[in-house]
C-alpha cells in the first residue's frame, strides 16, 4: 500500500503541481532521490508482492479466492516485467535499445501512469478479496480455518 501510495504522490506531483517529471520522485524519492532510479527497489517490491499473495492465498475461499487470484495474476505480469527491467538494468541491455530500461507495456503507456495502474489494479482485487473474505458465505464459512469473518445474522 505504501508503494501504490508513493505512485499516487508523484502523480500528484506531476499533474496537480505541475512538477517535471524528474523532480515527481513521491514522497521518500525526495530526500532519497536514487530510490527511484533503484530497479533493485522496484523489484524486490514486486516480489514482495507476489510472495505475500501466494503466501496469503491458502486462507481465501470461494469468492473472496476467485478475487485474490485476480490479483495474484495481475502481480505475477506485474512482477514480470520488473524481472524485465532489472534484467535490463543489470545487463545495460534495453529494450529495442531504448536509452533507460523500459518494460513491454511500457512501450504504449508511460511508467509513471503504468506503474501507478499496475498498483492500482493489483490492491483493488485485493479489498474485494478481503471484504468477502470477512463476510462469506455459509458454505464460504465452513471452508474457511480463520475466525475473521463477521458474524453471521440469523
Amino acid at each position: 500500500m505504501a508503494h501504490w501510495a508513493e505512485h499516487v504522490a508523484q502523480a500528484i506531483q506531476i499533474y496537480v503541481l505541475g512538477w517535471p517529471l524528474p523532480e515527481a520522485r513521491g514522497v521518500l524519492g525526495l530526500p532519497f532521490p536514487w530510490l527511484v532510479k533503484s530497479e533493485w527497489m522496484h523489484y524486490g517490491y514486486a516480489l514482495l508482492m507476489l510472495v505475500g499473495l501466494i503466501i496469503l492465498r491458502k486462507g481465501f475461499t470461494g469468492r473472496s479466492r476467485t478475487w485474490w487470484n485476480v490479483s495474484l495474476a495481475i502481480q505475477v505480469w506485474h512482477h514480470f516485467e520488473h524481472l524485465l527491467l532489472l534484467t535490463q538494468a543489470l545487463t545495460g541491455s534495453n529494450l529495442l535499445g531504448r536509452p533507460a530500461p523500459t518494460s513491454i507495456i511500457q512501450l504504449i503507456v508511460p511508467r509513471v501512469e503504468l506503474h501507478l495502474f499496475y498498483n492500482a489494479i493489483v490492491f483493488l482485487p485485493m479489498v474485494v478479496a478481503m471484504i468477502l473474505h470477512r463476510r462469506p458465505r455459509v458454505s464460504e464459512r465452513a471452508a474457511m480455518r480463520c475466525s475473521c469473518a463477521v458474524p453471521a445474522h440469523g
